[in-house]
Order: structure tokens, then sequence, then C-alpha cells
């Protein structure tokens, strides 16, 4: 029985991708990969390229609209869902890559439930993958918590209430998609005292990526989209 399979392939280096994930992408029948334009590369796409066979493998690379409105998202993700379904359906194994880990702010989280609904027989498995917060640390060379501490993960775009609560309850706090309000943010870790704590990372793992420490410079820097902070307290 053909099986659909959730790849988890890390933040961008091919490198840290696990022996498991380069196993199932080199076997599979089919490859889906998200995008969130059509004039857009996949980033989940280019990590794995070198893994793949074009002229035995289809790739599909799948448009999902980057806004909270269901309305739209909705038939991106019941599209996706299907193109998978049929295919597995066929007897092909299917793979769906996706940068980070599939369970961790991934769209794959949306179509896993619309998998079960409309082939509930077929087996789906979920590959882990390293994520952005893990290699962050890893390329700064600094703890995420130890001891007793305590870490909390927040899409920015949760507002900076969530933000500065985060701030005074959690000693580590990590926030992704810091694009949309870093000037905001910027502020907040100045009124809390946390600046000399922030780490700011961008496009980890890929030839793009940039690691700041330094306040002035993090200040001084325009985010791109795929851009995260860990604020640590000095508690």
């Amino acid at each position: 029985m053909a099986t659909i399979y959730a790849v988890g392939v890390g933040p961008g280096d091919p490198e840290l991708l696990t022996r498991k994930a380069e196993r199932i992408l080199r076997s599979a029948d089919v490859i889906l990969a998200p995008v969130s334009a059509p004039t857009e590369a996949s980033v989940a796409l280019a990590t794995i390229r070198e893994f793949l066979d074009e002229s035995r493998q289809e790739v599909i690379v799948h448009q999902f609209p980057m806004t909270s409105d269901k309305a739209r998202v909705l038939p991106a993700w019941q599209k996706a869902a299907a193109l998978m379904a049929v295919r597995a359906e066929a007897g092909k194994d299917v793979a769906f890559v996706t940068i980070g880990d599939p369970l961790l702010y991934s769209t794959f989280i949306y179509l896993l439930g619309i998998l079960r609904e409309i082939c509930p027989n077929t087996p789906i498995e979920i590959v882990p993958g390293i994520s952005s917060i893990n290699a962050s640390a890893a390329q700064a060379g600094i703890p995420l918590v130890e001891g007793d501490g305590k870490m909390a993960v927040i899409p920015a775009t949760a507002g900076l209430d969530k933000i500065a609560e985060a701030l005074a309850r959690f000693e580590t706090v990590v926030l992704l998609k810091v694009k949309p309000l870093y000037g905001d943010i910027l502020e907040l870790i100045r009124q809390t005292g946390r600046q000399q704590g922030t780490l700011f990372v961008e496009r980890v793992g890929s030839s793009r990526q940039k690691v700041l420490t330094d306040f002035a410079e993090i200040t001084a820097h325009a985010p791109d989209y795929l851009s995260l902070m860990i604020i640590k307290s000095s508690r």
C-alpha cells in the first residue's frame, strides 16, 4: 500500500536532513513542495533538489496563500490534499516537504486533518525535521534553556501583548516571523532591558544566513520573512 509522508527538511541546509528523510525523498514517486506565491521559489524544494531524480519522480509545486483568511487558504489545503490522495490511491508514495518540522507551525498540520478525512485508510508517516529554532541556537552557540528555565515559542503575529506577557514569564522567548512587527518588538525589548540577550537569525542554514547578536546591528537591519529572534533573560 502506498504511503503519504510529511518530511521535515530542516531550515535550509541539505546536510541537516535526517538519513530517514533523505531515504524517503530518494524513493518517493511524488514530491509536493509548497510556495506562498507563484513567483517565489520553494525553499523546501531547493533544500532537497540534490536528492531527487526528476526523470523518475513527479515534482509538484503547490501555492498556499500567505493569509489567515480561511476562505482563501482552505481551497489550497483541500486541493493539495486531493493531489496527494489521488496519487496515493494509484499506488504512488507521496512526500510533502516542509522546512523545519511538519508539526511545528507547518502547513502540513492543516493538510493532515483533511487527509485523515478523505483517505482514512492511507498510511501517513511524519518524518521530523530540525527546526530553525534549534539551528539558530546552534549557529550562535547559545543555550536555549537550562536547568529549571522555561521557554516560550510565539509567532510574532500573535501580537505585542502576547509577546510582552511571555517576556515577563519566561527566561527564553523565541519569536518567529518577526518582520511585520519588527520595530515594535525592538522597542519592547528595550523597555524590558533584554537588549544584551537578543539574538537575531535570518535564513539559517542557507547561503543567505545572517546571525546578529549586537543590538545596534539588529536595530539597523531590515529583516527577511524567514527570520526569528531568541530573547534571553539575564536572570
